[in-house]
């Protein structure tokens, strides 16, 4: 009979305050869905550090013919076959490096050619243009400083490049990203706590002669309360659940279907759809339990009788 009551009750209470309920429940699954974006936004930048720093290389490019007229690095002429192999020789010495591959110039430009074709930026370049190269592949690519310090400056090394400062820039980009969504979460869930505390207050006044006679005959402050912490409650769920279709629709609309980034980004390799799956979840729990805690909060001050 008394559960009977309180679901009553909250049908009442959502009838009263349908414009602020729906008020609610938009805050909440757009503040919501911000959030589960944000949090599937850092694992998508996981992943793609995971899946680039594996392959990437450190460079060692070496001096060929006209680098000792453009760089001082290079004064001293080409690179040597002596300065080559001991070059060779301490990379495979050292522990961080995983392997070593050598690319001739005349591999270089080979490869260059198969790149650009019969375009006209092409002929731009010829064969002893190219340079040489040491491409490491490091256990920990984190540690590319180590072979920087260790032959940048040397005679026949012209430069050392990490492969990896070129995708942190995208890397810092999808950051900032996910720091401006959470910003954006962040006003969203204020605006929706507001609105979850001003409908309470709204439905606790304008039920204030049915509170006064529960108290009057002796029921409780919680099952007083009940009614109203499950109203703001059922509409956190229902703002969680249409947060969890969005992301659902988000991930599908920008990787499966519509953008299809997946078809067309075929080197980055995205989020699946287990990573979504796992944060709604957590996504519905919050969107119950927030608008729960903001409305018994909220009684203390407001449902006074």
């Amino acid at each position: 009979m008394r559960a009977q009551f309180v679901l009553s009750e909250i049908g009442v209470g959502l009838r009263r305050n349908l414009t602020m309920t729906f008020a609610v429940i938009i805050s909440v699954a757009l503040s919501l869905a911000l959030f589960g974006g944000a949090l599937l936004m850092r694992e998508q930048v996981s992943v793609m550090k995971d899946f680039w720093y594996d392959k990437v290389n450190v460079s060692i490019f070496m001096c060929n013919k006209g680098d000792a007229e453009t760089t001082d690095k290079c004064e001293k002429g080409p690179v040597t076959a002596d300065q080559r192999k001991t070059i060779e020789g301490d990379l495979e010495k050292m522990d961080i490096v995983d392997e070593v591959y050598h690319e001739t110039a005349d591999e270089a430009y080979k490869h260059y050619r198969e790149q650009y074709g019969e375009t006209p930026i092409a002929g731009m370049i010829t064969p002893d243009q190219m340079q040489e190269s040491f491409r490491v592949k490091l256990k920990d690519p984190e540690k590319y400083k180590v072979v920087a310090t260790a032959f940048e400056g040397r005679d026949g090394v012209q430069s050392v490049a990490d492969q990896r400062n070129i995708l942190e820039n995208l890397f810092n980009l999808m950051q900032g990203m996910n720091v401006a969504a959470l910003g954006v979460m962040a006003l969203m869930l204020v605006i929706a706590l507001m609105l979850i505390v001003n409908t309470v207050r709204v439905s606790a006044f304008s039920r204030r002669r049915e509170t006064g006679i529960m108290r009057l005959v002796g029921a409780s402050s919680f099952y007083i309360q009940m009614p109203f912490i499950m109203e703001a409650a059922f509409a956190g769920l229902i703002g969680g659940v249409v947060a969890c279709v969005l992301l659902l629709a988000g991930r599908y609309f920008l990787i499966d279907g519509g953008l299809a980034l997946a078809d067309k980004m075929q080197l980055v390799n995205f989020i699946g759809w287990d990573a979504v799956l796992a944060v709604l979840p957590l996504v519905l729990v919050i969107g119950l339990l927030m608008p729960a805690v903001a409305a018994s909060v909220a009684l203390r001050k407001y449902l006074k009788v």
